[in-house]
């Protein structure tokens, strides 16, 4: 799967003209994506974007947000927000039944899962930023991660990296620093809304 993810990212990168600015949420499974997305979402819209759950692969499509509008210092900016489906470089259906799911749903859940990551690497292609969201609980340092990460930097894409779930115990974002460390990276709560406005500034500040 890691041969198959470096074929897609070099495959599909090319240039193209765009209206509209876009920010794609990206990040490993159960990272808090669309925790985050429906922050933004009801925060500047007052509505939920997308479902969540701690089933992985809960996003198996892209979920597309238009004309979110940021405002920070003055300052203002629109954007589609894109969340992604969760890349990771294997779908096992038992993670799945783990949860419950019967046999025949978890590997329904899987193919779905696999096509969700396809999908999620083609969009690199039409974004213009993005937010990559780690969990300060585990270990960011991963093949994936770094394959997704360098792959941003080939594309010269802006890159934001959040270190999410700090209302946790457990959580160290020092290791989401030291992991990527020619990255700016801010510590988040999606779920409690913790640093959401600094969030919003260091986006205007990188797109305004």
């Amino acid at each position: 799967m890691i041969k198959r993810l470096k074929e897609l990212f070099s495959n599909l990168f090319s240039d193209s003209e765009k209206d509209d600015i876009s920010i794609g949420i990206y990040g490993p499974p159960n990272a808090g994506k669309s925790t985050l997305a429906n922050q933004i979402s009801l925060d500047l819209t007052g509505e939920d974007m997308t479902s969540v759950s701690e089933v992985p692969h809960e996003t198996r499509a892209v979920e597309k947000k238009e004309k979110v509008t940021i405002e920070s210092d003055g300052q203002s900016i629109d954007m589609n927000l894109l969340d992604m489906p969760g890349i990771s470089t294997n779908v096992d259906f038992k993670d799945f039944t783990e949860h419950g799911l019967e046999e025949d749903e978890a590997k329904g859940r899987a193919k779905e899962a696999t096509k969700g990551i396809v999908e999620a690497i083609k969009y690199l292609d039409d974004v213009d930023a993005c937010l990559v969201i780690f969990d300060a609980t585990e270990d960011p340092y991963t093949q994936v991660n770094v394959t997704i990460i360098g792959n941003l930097e080939a594309k010269d894409i802006p890159i934001l990296v959040l270190a999410n779930k700090v209302d946790l115990e457990g959580a160290e974002p020092e290791r989401v620093r030291d992991a990527f460390p020619q990255h700016p990276v801010l510590e988040i709560s999606a779920k409690e809304g913790t640093n959401i406005d600094k969030l919003y500034q260091e986006i205007i500040e990188r797109l305004g």
